[in-house]
């Protein structure tokens, strides 16, 4: 099955390589930073390297429309993409920080990317994404979040409105408990950016 074999066995050599062909020493240098960050994380406990992963992407990567980094109104970037560009949108975090955890060993149970809308004061609800952490499948999650740098319990987002939520193994509407669909059937772009990850070496 496609996604199952997704993160299987990451070429981090080959992603790193590609890093700097593509994009050139500073892209190689944030990969090899990257590697160092899951050495030093794969002892740390759950918590920990939610901290750890979310301070690394939110610190290093600047936020910046897909119009601007990609000339395209809404482009899902893989990791690789993601950090050679050096910038990018909430989903380019939210799939960075995903698929690190995944490579440290969290499993599809414990995460949901998670597509809210979110208020900003007087402003407008605005379409964004997250990463949500659940301990248990059915506990309140942690949230990732590139607009702030602390990972923080839902219940502590009330700015954040679920819309709907997926993994690799199903897509969930609002807080339902079962999934509703497979998401890579659902969602092309999600489909189109695991393969894409493939080839990159992830």
């Amino acid at each position: 099955m496609l996604v199952a074999a997704t993160f299987a066995a990451p070429d981090l050599d080959k992603t790193q390589a590609l890093a700097q062909q593509r994009y050139g020493a500073r892209a190689a240098e944030t990969v090899a930073a990257w590697r160092q960050l899951m050495e030093e994380s794969r002892a740390l406990t759950d918590q920990d390297k939610l901290t750890k992963v979310n301070t690394f992407f939110n610190r290093r990567m600047l936020f910046v429309d897909d119009i601007i980094v990609w000339r395209q109104k809404d482009y899902w970037a893989t990791p690789l993409e993601f950090i050679g560009r050096g910038a990018g949108d909430c989903e380019d975090f939210t799939i960075a920080k995903y698929m690190t955890l995944q490579m440290l060993g969290i499993g599809n149970e414990h995460l949901r990317l998670i597509y809210i809308r979110a208020k900003s004061g007087s402003r407008a609800s605005f379409a964004h994404m997250v990463l949500g952490y659940y301990p248990q499948p059915t506990d309140e999650p942690l949230i990732l979040d590139n607009l702030i740098s602390s990972v923080r319990p839902a219940s502590q987002r009330p700015d954040l409105v679920p819309v709907f939520s997926f993994n690799n193994d199903g897509l969930w509407v609002g807080g339902a408990a079962t999934s509703a669909a497979d998401p890579t059937v659902r969602l092309s772009r999600w489909r189109n950016v695991l393969e894409r990850m493939r080839q990159d070496g992830l």
